[in-house]
């Protein structure tokens, strides 16, 4: 199923995403903390090895950051009017 547009959700929508996105970041940077010091520690022990499994996890902080920004700005011009 295809996710709405901002533009097309209820306030009760955005802000149920909202608080579903901000979560999932939370959760993700938690995440992306645990695999760095993951990836530190089998640096040092084992020399350069799965350094680049670390960038791809903060594309997924990056996507949900961005349609949080939309999600956010779509509640502020509803409120203003």
């Amino acid at each position: 199923m295809k996710a709405k547009k901002p533009s097309e959700m209820s306030v009760e929508e955005l802000l149920k995403t909202q608080k579903t996105i901000k979560t999932t970041i939370k959760v993700l940077i938690l995440i992306a903390i645990l695999l760095l010091l993951i990836i530190v520690f089998i640096f040092l022990k084992k020399g350069f090895l799965t350094l680049m499994i670390f960038p791809l996890s903060m594309a997924f902080l990056i996507v949900n950051s961005n349609f949080l920004k939309e999600i956010q700005e779509e509640i502020a011009s509803r409120n203003l009017e």
